[in-house]
């Protein structure tokens, strides 16, 4: 989609893909994103990862990132120091930080993450 005009979508039009780097059951919906809505300064995902998901450590040049945890439990990895994250815990990540979520939990771990700009990484 090429298109930026303003929209109004139920989370249920976009599919569930996993990303690259993602495993194990970690699905997301791009609902706010360059190929669903034509953005170029936003990207806004909802995420849930199955027991044992996890995206690979990464980090982003530009990029800032903000997770909010909705639901479950997990560790989040933030330069080399491992975190338990839950319910209501808002994490941001600067640019540069290498940084990467893993469902340590025993249900479904979800949550929001939001990148801006839109990472071409």
């Amino acid at each position: 989609m090429t298109d930026r005009k303003s929209l109004i979508r139920n989370i249920a039009e976009e599919p569930w893909q996993q990303f690259p780097a993602h495993y194990g059951g970690a699905l997301s919906k791009a609902l706010v994103h360059p190929t669903t809505t034509g953005s170029q300064q936003i990207d806004y995902r909802i995420s849930t990862y199955a027991p044992m998901a996890y995206v690979e450590r990464h980090h982003h040049k530009v990029q800032e990132q903000v997770y909010h945890i909705l639901e479950g439990e997990g560790l989040m990895e933030i330069d080399g120091e491992k975190r338990v994250v839950r319910r209501n815990d808002v994490i941001f990540i600067a640019p540069g930080t290498w940084h990467g979520i893993a469902n340590t939990g025993l249900g479904q771990l979800t949550f929001i993450v939001v990148t801006t700009p839109v990472s071409d990484d």
